[in-house]
């Protein structure tokens, strides 16, 4: 049974190959339709790879173009703080010039009344012959002045008597002391400092004991 097996099968093998010794086109046939078969798989492989590489690329243009939207809006908008900064700057600075000519100009203003006071007090001391009623007038518009002054933060800086401060002092001479309790003194003060709003206007001009 074997034996006869063996032999249809041998006999089979011997058909295909008169087969193909008959018929070569076949085989070749055979070798198209499968190469056919290959590039046609490769073909849709790279369609596919294609397919996804455009999507990623329209993926990347989408993002790409809101990015450019994105700094676009913070470019107008950079630009609108900007605009609005140096509007608030000049605003700033036009107010503060204002508001110091303006405080000039009330200084100034209450000066005026004082000028009036000298003046009359100059006119009427050519009427007058008592040298005492010529001071008494300038006495009371000097008090008048000071007061104005301590009104607007103008205070003299106390000196003589006190101990010598370079914050508040410019020595201008130094005499010897009388005693020792005296040395590093004011001892005058020729010329009276003062101070705007405990800031110094003018140092005091001293004398200082040494």
């Amino acid at each position: 049974m074997a034996k006869e097996s063996h032999n249809q099968h041998n006999r089979n093998s011997e058909a295909e190959e008169k087969l193909h010794r008959e018929n070569p086109d076949t085989e070749t046939l055979d070798d198209v339709q499968e190469a056919s078969d290959e590039v046609t798989s490769e073909a849709e492989a790279s369609d596919e790879a294609t397919g996804g590489e455009l999507a990623d690329m329209e993926a990347l243009s989408r993002q790409l173009l809101d990015a450019q939207a994105q700094v676009e809006k913070e470019k107008k908008e950079y630009l609108f703080l900007m605009a609005e900064f140096d509007n608030f700057r000049k605003r700033t600075v036009k107010e503060k010039s204002e508001l110091i000519k303006n405080a000039s100009e009330n200084a100034l203003k209450g000066l005026l009344p004082i000028v009036d006071d000298f003046e009359r007090g100059l006119e009427a001391s050519l009427h007058v012959d008592d040298p005492a009623e010529v001071r008494k007038g300038m006495e009371l518009i000097y008090q008048k002045l000071i007061k104005y002054l301590e009104q607007n933060g103008v205070k003299a800086i106390e000196s003589t008597g006190k101990p010598f401060d370079a914050e508040l002092h410019e020595a201008i001479a130094m005499v010897p002391a009388q005693d020792e309790s005296q040395k590093g003194m004011v001892i005058d003060t020729p010329t009276k400092g003062y101070t705007l709003n405990d800031k110094v206007l003018r140092h005091a001009k001293v004398v200082v004991g040494q």
